[in-house]
């Protein structure tokens, strides 16, 4: 009973999954091409860090459809980018350039990663000084009990 229910379960996901791809025709291979292109550099703006190719979100097959409509009207991969990235800004690139508005986006976790390192080496030097401090205090209490062991 188990293998049937499983058996089910994955044939009634996979008709979901396929229900998702839409399938369009070019009149040049060149065509195709860029919109194959367009749609993996194209981000899903509703979507986690997937692309337009791979996101099954109702906003990504709007604009799956006005990419091909923009291709197939013989609009060229700049005029694509520019036309998206005005209506939704440099978020929905992959790769957006590099500007005043997205330069904590690109050198942000390098920024990051050096506060970090600043930081684990402060602890570390302020450990290092703290078992000195400690150790320096270890042995003057030794020195203090030899000397007083040895005035008795």
């Amino acid at each position: 009973m188990r293998k049937w229910l499983g058996i089910l379960l994955l044939t009634l996901s996979s008709f979901q999954l396929h229900a998702a791809i839409e399938i369009y025709q070019f009149d040049q291979p060149k065509q195709e091409e860029l919109y194959m292109q367009m749609i993996d550099e194209l981000r899903c703006l509703v979507c986690q860090n997937q692309n337009l190719s791979a996101s099954n979100a109702a906003l990504a097959k709007d604009l799956r459809k006005q990419t091909y409509q923009m291709v197939t009207s013989g609009q060229s991969h700049e005029q694509i980018v520019d036309y998206m990235t005005q209506r939704y800004g440099d978020f929905v690139l992959y790769r957006p350039p590099v500007k005043a508005s997205t330069a904590l986006l690109w050198f942000g976790p390098f920024i990051l990663l050096l506060i970090g390192i600043m930081v684990l080496i402060f602890t570390l030097k302020k450990r290092n000084e703290l078992n000195d401090e400690q150790l320096s205090n270890a042995e003057h209490e030794q020195i203090k009990q030899l000397l007083d062991s040895g005035e008795k």
